[in-house]
């Protein structure tokens, strides 16, 4: 009788009953066969079930079915239709877990993590770039120890290019590549940026 106590008459009047109806029977199949079963009583012409409000209308004829025998008509009915409207509990309880699982994946793809993701694979590749920088600052150990201060003037100035290029790729790639008019005068500047470091390669 436990599922039966959660029917709750909230309304009654001379051929009209309203109760109050727990969640699982405001599932569309359940509520569908509820209301079939209650209509197929005779003396009972209209049945209603308000899914959003949780609510039961039922409107019979008392000289054919007086409202106990209405009951528990109802009572049996609703004992019938107890284990459909468990699993469906069990279900929307499923339902639910997944959700907050769809609610991580969508926190994971949110703007603050796609940010975070970001600046970690720009920490990532920039600290790949100064591996290379490093080895071949190794390879040129040599030069070091002959002229120490135009090595590291070449390293810094290696560092700097690669921070510079890297600063502004998306720019290069979306914006400058295609539109070399529009921004003639940022190319003029790489152009320039390339003669100096060249230049600076050259030995004296």
């Amino acid at each position: 009788m436990a599922i039966q106590k959660q029917f709750v008459l909230r309304y009654r009047e001379e051929g009209h009953l309203r109760f109050e109806i727990p969640v699982q029977f405001c599932d569309a199949a359940i509520a569908k066969t509820l209301a079939n079963k209650l209509l197929s009583i005779d003396g009972v012409y209209r049945v209603r079930v308000y899914r959003g409000q949780k609510k039961l209308s039922i409107r019979y004829q008392e000289t054919i079915c007086d409202f106990k025998n209405l009951a528990k008509l109802l009572f049996q009915i609703i004992a019938d239709l107890e284990t459909e409207a468990t699993q469906i509990a069990l279900l929307e309880g499923i339902g639910k877990k997944t959700s907050k699982r769809q609610i991580k994946e969508k926190l994971k793809q949110s703007k603050v993590s796609l940010w975070f993701s970001r600046k970690y694979d720009d920490t990532k590749e920039t600290l790949q770039a100064a591996k290379i920088l490093t080895k071949a600052g190794l390879k040129g150990q040599k030069k070091f120890f002959n002229d120490p201060e135009k090595a590291i003037i070449d390293f810094l100035n290696d560092v700097l290019v690669l921070f510079l290029i890297r600063l502004h790729w998306d720019r290069i790639t979306k914006e400058w590549i295609p539109k070399p008019l529009t921004y003639r005068y940022e190319w003029m500047a790489i152009f320039y940026m390339i003669f100096l470091l060249m230049r600076s390669r050259k030995p004296k």
